[in-house]
């Protein structure tokens, strides 16, 4: 039987919804037959990038709550109550087999609606330190894929499965001839590419940071592929030239990864997980304003076993440039960081996710 019915919910960020494509994708490939529905929070990224994905989707009226105190707080639990509503609605006309949470605000109400009816629900946690959505649903689901060790600290130890994190398929199998990817954003071939990644969302220091070394790089003859976030594209979209590509959203992510000589880049779980795979040399920027300050321990597990550098925000000013031109000026560590860091991939996540889908719906890869 191969019909089956698919929900997978998460969002917000790049990191809960790219995991959610990649394991919908694998999903597809053992069952063509499978009907899939996503569920999003309708103002969110998630209700673009998944249909260019090829899934259909739709969205909740939810978000989280502000940190500060913030007049949108009062209507929070509308908002809940709103979503449980219709993902009520959602669950009972679909009939899903089984539904897969990847972290995000939306998949709480669909995975506690789910559970609710007795569906089997699977959640994926990307990061060091469990999202608040995922740790409230815990003791509902009956699976929980992991990308770190030490889980057992937010989850039910019995259900902890350590697998790795999703990552594109398109990673999988950088394109083989670098002329094309070189190409692709009008630069010249063979010349010392850096790549800046702020995460899907951007990132407002790190941009900051590329804009005041601009004449450094150019000293240094390097030419720039420079995601900088679509809030922040107006903003920096004049500093396009021959040698500066600004791009607010990189869908190609590929041909980035491909002609990078050097990239600079958040520590969020998704993104590590792309660059272990990815085996380039990594200039981490970790980002303080998240919980637990996950991004900073991620990064120092890498740095730990020599697989990358790291510079924290607050010393940028003082440690970019140093740091940055100890890597740049020795092709010897950068082949290092390359190397260890592609050691601590883990390939098989996706497959292995889906063997725990696979084995909740009763069939054995």
């Amino acid at each position: 039987m191969g019909n089956y019915k698919f929900i997978l919910s998460g969002g917000g960020t790049g990191g809960h919804i790219y995991p959610a494509i990649a394991i919908a994708n694998e999903l597809k490939k053992r069952f063509p037959e499978a009907e899939f529905l996503f569920v999003g929070a309708k103002d969110r990224m998630e209700m673009e990038k998944v249909p260019q994905a090829g899934y259909e989707i739709k969205g909740l009226w939810i978000s989280g709550l502000q940190r500060r105190l913030s007049w949108k707080n009062f209507l929070f639990p509308i908002k809940v109550i709103s979503s449980l509503i219709k993902a009520r609605n959602i669950v009972n006309t679909f009939k899903p087999d089984v539904v897969i949470g990847t972290g995000g605000f939306a998949s709480g109400p669909v995975l506690r609606v789910a559970s609710g009816k007795g569906i089997p629900c699977l959640l994926q946690e990307q990061n060091s330190y469990a999202g608040i959505t995922n740790k409230l649903l815990a003791s509902r689901v009956r699976k929980i894929c992991v990308a770190y060790e030490g889980m057992h600290k937010f989850f039910p130890e019995q259900k902890i499965v350590k697998t790795g994190n999703p990552v594109r398929s398109s990673l999988l199998s950088l394109p083989d001839e670098a002329e094309l990817s070189y190409e692709y954003f009008g630069l010249k071939p063979g010349k010392k590419t850096l790549l800046i990644l702020g995460g899907s969302l951007g990132s407002g220091r790190i941009n900051k940071l590329i804009e005041a070394q601009l004449s450094y790089f150019h000293k240094l003859d390097l030419q720039l592929v420079w995601q900088c976030g679509a809030m922040y594209y107006d903003k920096y979209k004049h500093l396009n030239s021959d040698h500066v590509k600004v791009h607010g959203y990189l869908n190609k992510m590929e041909h980035g990864y491909r002609i990078s000589d050097i990239i600079i880049s958040r520590s969020g779980a998704g993104s590590v997980s792309e660059l272990c795979l990815v085996g380039k040399p990594v200039f981490f920027v970790p980002s303080p304003n998240v919980a637990e300050d996950h991004q900073t321990k991620n990064a120092e597990a890498l740095v730990k076993e020599g697989a990358a550098v790291m510079v924290a925000e607050k010393d940028l000013d003082s440690k970019f440039q140093e740091t940055f031109e100890e890597l740049i000026s020795s092709d010897q560590k950068r082949e290092e960081l390359g190397i260890n860091i592609k050691k601590l991939a883990l390939p098989k996540a996706t497959e292995h996710i889906v063997d725990e889908i696979e084995n909740l719906i009763g069939r054995t890869a």
